[in-house]
């Protein structure tokens, strides 16, 4: 469970060779210069214990274990009372009580070459007394139970550390102790041995607390202490971090399979799909269409490189920079959430971000409960964290003990962002309110040693000052291939997988969709529903409206539960009715994107509809240090092309107004509604099918879908009054099956199909 850049950077003395060099026998281990050479001549490797092909392999350490040699337990090992400096052995038995019998059975077999062979001779009370010993004994604790984090692995790698902290002089002095205390454990001085050899020696012939205990009583006798509270150290850092790891997996280990949460937890790894991040960001939307062939935005034109959530911050990635705070951001819905679970995930089963001591998750929605109270950085992480109350302040500010924090969801925080006038703070324990820690973590003040990535949909404010150093990367959701995939990660049934992934694939629209993770959880929890109260047989059904609908929905309700809890019903329904309105505007003319002092001009605010809503993104097109050509667009165009079709229903559900009939005067507006809802649907028809370039044909789909009655029941809380068009079907497939026949847009006639599969005929 240690890290093992920790370990093994500082694992040998200044001029040896490294720990691997020294286990595949290939270097000379020279701790110092002047030490005679033949002291540190690598003797052949004994077979007794392969490390395997590389210094960190212990798949073959099983059998290290099997000596049954007693020790105090790990938990008193690292206890402060044991930190005491012992005296120097003179030749009389040390301040450890001799307790064990004289046998040699420390060694872990008899029959090995490299231990002594000798039959123990049975003592007489007289021997006892009459000849002291020089082995110090160790006393173990039988109701001790080793922790958990104390592993072969670690213990090779602490004791090789700690050793190689010693002097030329120090680790020679050492040996020689190691020979005259137990000699058993060799059948000649270990003057020869490497520190690797020796090591593996130790742990040969003592469980793994005797080979520490051993380890630190003869560097008492050296008065070493500083040498021994660095092994101290490891062993605490050990502790929480496995602490740490199994709270982290707890938390962040399975997921629910449905986005409401109510659904069966799965293991992450069963359900991750690959996510699409890449290394430039301000990309602008998905700009896939079924119809419209839509030019790139004027967003980023550099051409990204693919990465992986192991890619953030990474040892390799650090090594080519040295920009130690990421701003990853990502349109509502497109898996940021995800990838932070698998960043985490992967940190904790040892996959990635090895060179990490220890990984904080702080989302913002946690954060939220320090906000009325002054609190430290480190207040903040020992009351999320409890099990890091054993870390001291050197862990924190230590090279060789790196940290790495993960902020969730920096759109969501409201504070505000005042870099100019907030008060500097740079010490993590300074308690201050919430809002100065976030503006001084966002301008880089804090532990400069540690790693910091932030998460945020694509912002509207600048949420880091333009002269704080940092790196940004966009997720961007699915590739094409990982769409399928997902699906078949999905659901255990393959024929149910098949049946859904044939209906996504009927559809481009919804094909191209499914690029949002979100909107393939919404596919997958209504075919999951339909399969549980029909069978795997069940006629799924061909719309599409259903589905945005439920997706306008669940970013709506994100907004409620996370960023604006008091919104009322009729200021929701006001918003989405002006960014209906301008939605409809902009597609008459074409446009698909707006610079942001145009979307002012309509009266809508951005930071509602990028931050709060979702339905929108920003990004910049031109990027200057005194200037950025801000603009904003949907997440895809077709969400835009719904919100259009959206705000053409309710106005005339609620209003009784038909947009496409101007001259409808004021006063009949609202009457006989049943008898004016198919002029509506005649005028939409008769407006899309001149357009050879079909800009209206989504929004006609859009359109018809709405008046069904599954979606009349989602779109329920939007309309004013009760919609009872008891004929809508029967009517609307007539028009559309007589423009058909009329056959005057020949063109156009495989759109008005589509309309037909979205009345579900």
């Amino acid at each position: 469970m240690m890290d093992d850049s920790e370990l093994e950077a500082i694992a040998t003395p200044s001029g040896s060779s490294s720990i691997g060099d020294a286990v595949s026998g290939r270097a000379q281990s020279v701790p110092d210069e002047g030490e005679d050479d033949e002291l540190y001549d690598i003797p052949e490797r004994r077979p007794s214990l392969d490390l395997g092909p590389s210094p960190m392999d212990t798949s073959h350490w099983h059998y290290v274990d099997q000596a049954s040699a007693p020790a105090l337990s790990y938990n008193s090992m690292t206890s402060e009372e044991n930190l005491s400096t012992m005296d120097v052995d003179d030749g009389s038995s040390t301040r450890v009580q001799l307790d064990r019998a004289d046998s040699y059975s420390s060694c872990y077999s008899f029959d090995s070459d490299d231990c002594e062979k000798r039959i123990p001779r049975v003592k007489s009370n007289d021997d006892a007394v009459s000849e002291p010993s020089d082995t110090p004994e160790l006393i173990q604790d039988p109701n001790a139970i080793r922790h958990p984090s104390l592993t072969v692995a670690f213990t090779f790698k602490a004791i090789c550390a700690t050793l190689g902290k010693l002097t030329e002089a120090d680790f020679k002095r050492f040996k020689m102790m190691l020979w005259k205390r137990y000699p058993q454990s060799f059948n000649t001085p270990p003057q020869g041995m490497d520190m690797v050899d020796l090591v593996d020696r130790l742990l040969e012939c003592y469980d793994l607390e005797v080979s520490l205990q051993i380890t630190r009583t003869l560097l008492e006798e050296m008065e070493r202490n500083n040498v021994i509270d660095f092994l101290q150290t490891l062993c605490i850092r050990n502790e929480v971090r496995h602490e740490l790891k199994e709270t982290l997996k707890r938390m962040y280990g399975k997921v629910h399979e449905d986005w409401a949460m109510q659904g069966e937890k799965r293991p992450l790894d069963d359900v991750f799909t690959n996510l699409h991040i890449t290394s430039t960001f301000n990309n602008g939307p998905n700009r896939e269409h079924e119809v419209l062939t839509i030019e790139k935005l004027d967003t980023n034109h550099k051409e990204g490189k693919l990465l992986s959530t192991g890619d953030i911050l990474s040892a390799e990635r650090l090594e080519q920079s040295s920009l130690k705070l990421l701003l990853v951001t990502g349109a509502a819905g497109s898996g940021k959430s995800m990838a932070i679970r698998k960043l985490i995930l992967d940190w904790v089963e040892e996959r990635s971000h090895q060179h990490v001591s220890f990984l904080f998750p702080l989302p913002f929605r946690e954060l939220k409960k320090f906000e009325d109270s002054e609190v430290s950085l480190v207040d903040i992480i020992q009351t999320l964290y409890p099990e890091t109350k054993k870390l001291t302040e050197q862990d924190y500010r230590s090279d060789d003990c790196k940290l790495m924090f993960i902020f969730d969801g920096l759109d969501e925080y409201d504070g505000p962002l005042d870099f100019q006038n907030t008060t500097l703070v740079g010490d993590h324990t300074e308690a201050t309110t919430l809002n100065i820690l976030v503006v001084n973590l966002l301008r880089n003040r804090m532990l400069y040693r540690a790693l910091f990535v932030f998460f945020s949909r694509p912002p509207v404010k600048r949420c880091i000052p333009w002269d704080t150093l940092r790196d940004q990367i966009e997720v961007r959701g699915f590739l094409d291939s990982e769409r399928e995939e997902y699906f078949r990660k999905r659901f255990k049934d393959p024929n149910q997988a098949a049946r859904v992934i044939a209906y996504i694939n009927s559809s481009k629209t919804l094909r191209i969709m499914c690029y949002l993770p979100l909107f393939c959880s919404l596919v997958a929890d209504e075919h999951q529903h339909i399969f549980k109260e029909q069978g795997t047989g069940a006629e799924v059904p061909r719309s599409i409206t259903y589905m945005y609908t439920k997706l306008m929905l669940v970013l709506t309700r994100q907004q409620h539960t996370f960023r604006a809890r008091y919104c009322s019903p009729d200021k929701e329904r006001d918003f989405l009715m002006k960014l209906g309105k301008l939605a409809f505007s902009m597609l008459e003319q074409g446009q698909f994107k707006l610079k942001k002092p145009k979307w002012q001009e309509h009266g809508v605010d951005d930071t509602e509809t990028v931050i709060k809503s979702g339905l929108c993104m920003q990004y910049i097109t031109k990027t200057m240090v005194f200037y950025q050509d801000k603009v904003i667009s949907f997440i895809h165009p077709t969400m835009q092309e719904y919100l259009a079709a959206l705000y053409v229903f309710l106005t005339f559900t609620n209003q009784g107004k038909n947009i496409f009939e101007h001259q409808l005067k004021d006063k009949v507006r609202g009457i006989f509604k049943a008898h004016k809802v198919m002029e509506l649907y005649k005028s939409a028809v008769d407006r899309s099918l001149p357009y050879e370039d079909g800009k209206l044909d989504i929004f006609l789909r859009f359109l018809f879908g709405m008046a069904v009655k599954t979606n009349l029941e989602l779109l329920q809380p939007f309309c004013t009054s009760s919609v009872k068009w008891p004929t809508f079907i029967e009517d609307a497939a007539a028009l559309i099956r007589k423009r058909i026949r009329e056959n005057e847009y020949p063109g156009r006639n495989s759109n008005l199909q589509c309309c037909l599969d979205e009345l579900g005929v």
